[in-house]
């Protein structure tokens, strides 16, 4: 099955990022390894990492004056395409796009020269925004923070925090706007919970009168930065979502192909024709969104509609592509050693990481006024 799947303007960087990207994934995040680390208290290769870090992953959409490459959206969509494909775990969302863009979203210019160098070099960040359950409301953090002389107190839960358990510092969303937290700091509780998808793992994360430095509060815009990194870290879920429906699309095609009933392939069968169609019209949608969403970062108003846009479509059809692939496989796809279970959950749970489908519906419709 083919790996990289260029869907921008082909490009000697995008070229060799998805090539390089495919080819280290293929032999460092086979299905043997990524169900062991499934299997493993942590879910994380601190070895695979630094050999991400080496690659220059970790720092992809960093500035090179802060120890990054300099790319931007396109080119890290381009990576998580191929992520997408083999469900890589670990914390490269939460650290390379979530925690990193709120950096640059918020954080001064003494604040980035401080913290981009940290999370280019391999250390492990993560955003805590969310406290309830199926709520991405940004209008609804209780997560206090006071201020005390020369410190804040920060008091609040914060679940569904993307490998909370590896980070080295979070960026937490407090009703003053978002600090910066090392993950060792007084008061600081961080507890690994069970998740459908044991490839990316989440925790909650308790503030008990938490004490951080003056310096810790990220800029002077409270939370209004915050809504643009969640709409770029909505486009680069996307690009990795579309990643894994192409994994879907080829798993079943192939299979449709080779597997007989009836002294002819499966294929032949107009059910699973149909089947496969619309596979194919759900990838070639998603990938239309996922891209021009990247492309369009830029343009804050643009943005606005095409990241919501892109996080619905790419969504709903990860999902579906992921529970019709185990429609298609049959009775094997129904057993949990087949990998198409792997990508059922990656889906599920990734329609919910940022906000569902009907929340991101909403932000479209808030976006184009209707």
């Amino acid at each position: 099955m083919a790996e990289a799947r260029i869907s921008y303007a082909p490009t000697d960087e995008l070229e060799l990022i998805q090539s390089t990207a495919a080819e280290f994934l293929a032999d460092r995040f086979g299905t043997a390894t990524v169900r062991e680390l499934m299997m493993s208290d942590d879910g994380f290769d601190s070895a695979a990492w630094k050999e991400i870090v080496e690659l220059g992953w970790t720092g992809l959409a960093i500035a090179e004056e802060h120890g990054g490459s300099g790319y931007g959206m396109i080119e890290m969509s381009a990576l998580l395409e191929v992520m997408g494909r083999h469900v890589v775990p670990g914390p490269f969302l939460a650290s390379a796009v979530l925690a990193t863009t709120a950096v640059q979203e918020a954080g001064t210019a003494e604040q980035q020269a401080n913290l981009l160098p940290r999370l280019a070099s391999g250390e492990i960040g993560t955003l805590a925004v969310f406290e309830r359950a199926r709520d991405w409301s940004l209008s609804k953090v209780e997560t206090t923070a006071t201020r005390d002389a020369e410190v804040w107190v920060l008091n609040g839960v914060k679940r569904y925090v993307l490998d909370g358990h590896l980070a080295d510092l979070l960026v937490v969303a407090t009703d003053q706007g978002l600090f910066v937290v090392e993950s060792g700091a007084d008061g600081v509780r961080i507890e690994q919970t069970p998740t459908l998808d044991a490839t990316r793992r989440q925790a909650i994360v308790s503030l008990e009168g938490a004490r951080v430095p003056s310096g810790s509060l990220l800029g002077d815009r409270g939370l209004d930065s915050l809504s643009r990194t969640l709409l770029l870290g909505t486009t680069a879920l996307a690009a990795e979502q579309y990643g894994g429906i192409t994994w879907c699309l080829d798993t079943s095609v192939e299979h449709a192909k080779t597997r007989h009933q009836f002294g002819r392939p499966i294929g032949s069968f107009q059910a699973i024709k149909h089947r496969c169609a619309e596979m194919l019209i759900k990838s070639e949608h998603s990938k239309s969104a996922a891209y021009h969403a990247a492309r369009v970062t830029d343009d804050p108003d643009e943005l606005a509609i095409a990241a919501p846009l892109a996080g619905s479509i790419c969504s709903d059809g990860y999902v579906w592509a992921a529970g019709e692939t185990i429609q298609i496989l049959g009775g094997i796809g129904f057993t949990w050693e087949h990998d198409a279970h792997l990508y059922f959950k990656r889906a599920k749970a990734s329609s919910l990481l940022l906000g569902d489908p009907r929340h991101h519906r909403r932000l479209l419709g808030d976006a184009i006024g209707i």
